[in-house]
């Protein structure tokens, strides 16, 4: 069973998911909220696996909730459903560590599939918003190691020195579950097929020689 929480602050588009959830065998609304302050608060105390986050919100925007999310609950996945796919909003909520970023306009059978993706380790980017990210990344603005967090940075550098998930849990004192789950953003935010491909890109751009 996928444990999830929605974070929205319109209460009948939070109801209307939520209602559609609860018709899947494999998913399990724990909790909802209709802010990111409340939404990062009830994520913290009932540790899901997946929270579908909305951005805009008056008490606590997703971005904040998202990061505060990550920095304490690495493990968790969310899932960005937002009407926003502009550069202001896209960057910062994956540099926050969305793991997914859909858009409202997403059918409700999309929304499940993203969700039941999230859990297995697949992200989901809405084509619109993965066309400005790659946008982004040819006019040279950002590369995409720069969207990694300190943490999946160390991580990153330690899979190009060759160490394995145990080693990497040893050297930076975490869980093997963390590393797993570093492992897992790192490839995707890489958009690389495994940790061979990870180790060619710390060698190709020299990342030995950055912070």
């Amino acid at each position: 069973m996928i444990r999830v929480i929605v974070v929205d602050d319109h209460e009948i588009v939070r109801k209307g998911i939520v209602a559609y959830l609860h018709t899947d065998k494999e998913i399990e609304v724990i909790g909802q909220a209709a802010n990111g302050k409340e939404g990062a608060r009830i994520s913290l105390q009932h540790r899901p696996d997946v929270v579908l986050m909305d951005l805009i919100m008056e008490e606590g925007n997703g971005i904040e909730a998202t990061a505060q999310i990550m920095q304490q609950y690495p493990e968790c996945r969310v899932i960005i459903l937002t009407s926003f796919y502009d550069d202001e909003q896209i960057f910062p909520a994956l540099e926050a560590g969305a793991f997914s970023y859909l858009l409202k306009t997403s059918s409700a059978t999309e929304i499940t599939e993203a969700i039941k993706k999230a859990y297995q380790g697949e992200a989901v980017i809405e084509p619109k918003v993965a066309g400005k990210w790659m946008s982004n990344f040819r006019t040279g603005e950002k590369k995409p190691h720069e969207y990694l967090t300190d943490r999946e940075f160390e991580v990153l550098l330690c899979i190009g020195n060759g160490l394995t998930n145990q080693e990497i849990s040893e050297r930076l004192y975490i869980g093997i579950k963390t590393v797993k789950t570093h492992v897992s953003n790192i490839l995707s935010k890489l958009e690389v097929s495994d940790r061979t491909q990870a180790a060619v890109y710390v060698h190709r751009n020299r990342l030995f020689h950055l912070k």
